[in-house]
């Protein structure tokens, strides 16, 4: 991977495709978790890869590509939201839903998902950006914390009070 970055840093068309490739489909997940319109999705993904590759002689590897490149696709999708205030739904097919209690415990998938959905999008932007790196994303606490540029208390905090809104919310919706 090493030489892959390199390679890309130096203009290499080669290199740079492959990365772009590897990353897409992470930052798609993201931005559409973010943003919940896959055309804004799209539109995000595709300024998130300019400015990757722009600022990819910035990256020094204190963390994963993928944990740094994540913390671009993070800023791409706020400005996005700033500009458009969009709201919409949520892809919602591989959140873990272990991470948010199931508080009735007869809900089934159709029904589980929707109630994510609605609940997600009832959270603050930062709290909402946190549950989806922990939990769409699998990124750990440091990674998390990396992408959103905060400490990792932070993310804890912001996870911990997320989940907390998001069973309060679903009691309520059970």
């Amino acid at each position: 991977m090493d030489r892959t970055i390199e390679a890309a840093r130096r203009g290499e068309r080669d290199a740079q495709s492959r990365l772009l490739r590897q990353l897409q489909d992470p930052w798609y997940r993201m931005c559409l978790g973010l943003l919940g319109d896959a055309d804004l999705a799209r539109e995000a993904v595709q300024e998130t890869a300019l400015r990757f590759l722009q600022n990819l002689h910035k990256f020094r590897g204190d963390s994963k590509l993928q944990t740094w490149s994540m913390g671009i696709a993070i800023n791409v999708s706020r400005e996005v939201r700033r500009t458009t205030r969009a709201g919409g739904g949520r892809d919602l097919e591989t959140c873990d839903m272990a991470a948010v209690d199931d508080p009735a415990g007869q809900v089934d998938g159709d029904e589980q998902r929707q109630a994510l959905r609605a609940v997600l999008e009832q959270l603050p932007d930062r709290q909402r950006e946190a549950v989806i790196l922990r939990f769409f994303e699998q990124l750990s606490v440091e990674e998390s914390a990396r992408a959103m540029g905060c400490a990792t208390g932070t993310v804890k905090a912001t996870v911990h009070q997320a989940l907390r809104a998001m069973r309060e919310r679903l009691k309520q919706w059970m």
